[in-house]
């Protein structure tokens, strides 16, 4: 994934760098596509709980479609705060 690419749990989204491909399957941990250390995953997280927030109100409606997208965004969002503390305790060592 390009490092200008943003991950989107909504799908194609107006504005985004890429569309959404899953990072993730169902059958494994996350594997989240990136090179260690290659860029702060900070601002991923913040784009996917950004996304995540979107399909709060459709799911209350009864959106099952929204109901997976907001499931996958959660795994998605729980990797990415994983990534978070590991480079915020790299960044403590150095």
């Amino acid at each position: 994934i390009p490092a200008t690419s943003v991950p989107s749990p909504s799908g194609s989204v107006p504005g985004a760098a890429a569309p959404f491909r899953p990072l993730f399957n169902d059958f494994g941990p996350p594997s989240m596509g990136y090179v260690q250390g290659s860029q702060s995953s900070y601002p991923d997280l913040l784009s996917v709980i950004e996304e995540m927030g979107k399909e709060i109100r459709p799911t209350y409606a009864g959106s099952k479609s929204a109901m997976e997208r907001l499931k996958r965004g959660i795994i998605h969002a729980r990797a990415l705060v994983r990534e978070c503390l590991a480079e915020t305790e790299r960044n403590a060592r150095t």
